[in-house]
């Protein structure tokens, strides 16, 4: 059992008897990697996907940011880092495992797929020792560390956790293109320990990483649910600011000023709206929290609402367009249409549950066939590849001969793009819808519209 006096895994971790395995080789896993390898540990990255693994090991690394780029290139260089597919065998050779393996879900039937992360702690449950700790930081629907992987790890190990190993939680709180600035300085480390040894085991291993230092949670469930009560926070509040946009429009006004204005007052927080709500997070939370919360009986109806709202929004952004542009088109199919942004948010290259691919699926049901996404970050798709669409990082290219262009990404090229430049690429007079309001009005032009920005002709009379 742990002792303040006596070596723990940490300390043998620190003075490089023994090593971390963090499991999982995507966005949060590189980046957690990235962290401690600054702290120059010994670190074994642990991932199903042999092709990535074989690309990280040759130094080609996923591009979240530099410093994890630079990191991990780093290491290897300096013999760090270990890559291996076999998850026993990193656990064996490790002291800290760290889980970052996602829990899925089906989009279309909203049911959790807890499938991998089990995998994963099947795989660590057999080669776990006496001492060792394993975290799980991975988003998870609460009652998860307590329900699920307490009684694997212990059934497949024969250990107990508390007396033989420790067990805690400890969430993910970072945005891709900035993960070890958050890690590291922006937020302090929530930690919630299966019991008391575990808790303060971890908590002393994140209090050497993170500058902010820990939040001790009384247990792993408050843990596990404070992580999903900030994503429908979030996921609320844009459904609150979508619905106030699309009335804006309606009245004839501007919400962007009104949000300016409103957000003068410290208890208001109104936030940007948008054509949905992209990405591996913010859609998922809620389902995690409203399956569980039906266990017990109870309906998160404001949290269902909201999502309802933003899942929505690809659907009104279009019937915006349908209203304002393609009324009046008789050949829909001869329509040219650039798509400007396919990442589900500014400045990265992550483009899962991207509002852009529900865009295009409606554009394409309506008949318009002729569409080119651009984006200057993601360079590839697999979403656009099924819906046959082009994607190219050559702006110019994507806005040539277009007919309609819809703006669905806040990325920083954009917030230099004119309606000018955008008439002087397409050679003709296009639609342009800014659904993120990025773009800048250097020109009077009658068939520009900004989500969220009335007054605009015949929208009350076609929606």
């Amino acid at each position: 059992m742990y002792s303040s006096n006596e070596m723990d895994c940490v300390d043998k971790l620190y003075r490089g008897e023994c090593k971390v395995a963090v499991y999982g080789a995507g966005y949060v896993g590189l980046g957690i990697a990235a962290v401690l390898l600054r702290k120059d540990l010994q670190l074994i990255l642990v991932d199903v996907n042999e092709e990535k693994l074989s690309r990280i090991a040759n130094g080609i690394v996923p591009h979240i940011e530099e410093t994890v780029v630079n990191e991990i290139r780093r290491g290897l260089m300096k013999g760090l880092i270990t890559v291996t597919s076999d998850g026993v065998k990193a656990s064996r050779e490790s002291c800290v495992k760290i889980v970052t393996v996602p829990i899925y879900l089906d989009w279309l039937l909203k049911n959790i797929d807890y499938s991998a992360f089990r995998s994963v702690l099947m795989s660590i449950a057999k080669g776990l020792k006496r001492g060792d700790l394993v975290i799980i930081e991975s988003s998870v629907p609460p009652g998860t560390t307590i329900e699920i992987a307490k009684p694997i790890l212990e059934e497949y190990s024969g250990l107990r956790v508390e007396h033989d190993f420790y067990l805690a939680y400890s969430p993910e709180r970072v945005y891709v293109g900035r993960i070890v600035k958050d890690i590291e300085e922006n937020y302090p480390k929530v930690v919630g320990g299966i019991g008391p040894l575990s808790l303060e085991i971890a908590s002393k291993f994140y209090e050497r990483i993170c500058r902010r230092g820990v939040v001790r949670a009384s247990n792993t469930t408050v843990a596990e649910f404070e992580k999903i009560a900030e994503g429908i926070y979030r996921d609320v509040n844009i459904a609150l600011a979508n619905q106030l946009a699309l009335a804006c429009m309606y009245l004839g006004i501007d919400y962007y000023e009104v949000m300016s204005i409103a957000n003068t007052q410290p208890y208001c927080n109104l936030h940007q709206p948008g054509p949905g709500v992209g990405g591996f997070c913010i859609p998922i939370y809620p389902y995690f929290a409203v399956n569980k919360l039906l266990e017990k009986k109870y309906y998160l109806d404001l949290v269902v609402k909201a999502r309802s709202i933003n899942e929505a929004m690809p659907h009104v952004v279009v019937k915006l367009i349908e209203a304002l542009y393609l009324r009046n088109i008789s050949k829909p199919n001869e329509v040219k249409t650039a798509i400007l942004g396919v990442a589900f948010r500014g400045d990265i290259d992550d483009s899962r549950l991207s509002p852009s691919h529900d865009i295009i699926a409606l554009l394409k049901a309506r008949g318009i066939e002729n569409i080119v996404a651009h984006d200057p970050y993601v360079s590839g798709d697999d979403v656009l590849k099924r819906l046959n669409v082009e994607l190219t990082n050559n702006i110019e290219y994507a806005l040539r001969d277009s007919d309609l262009v819809i703006v669905t990404t806040r990325h920083s090229i954009y917030r230099k793009l004119g309606i000018s430049k955008i008439l002087e690429y397409s050679g003709k007079k296009p639609l342009i819808m800014d659904t993120v309001n990025v773009l800048i009005k250097d020109t009077d032009y009658d068939k520009f519209v900004v989500l969220g920005r009335g007054p605009v002709f015949g929208l009350n009379n076609n929606m």
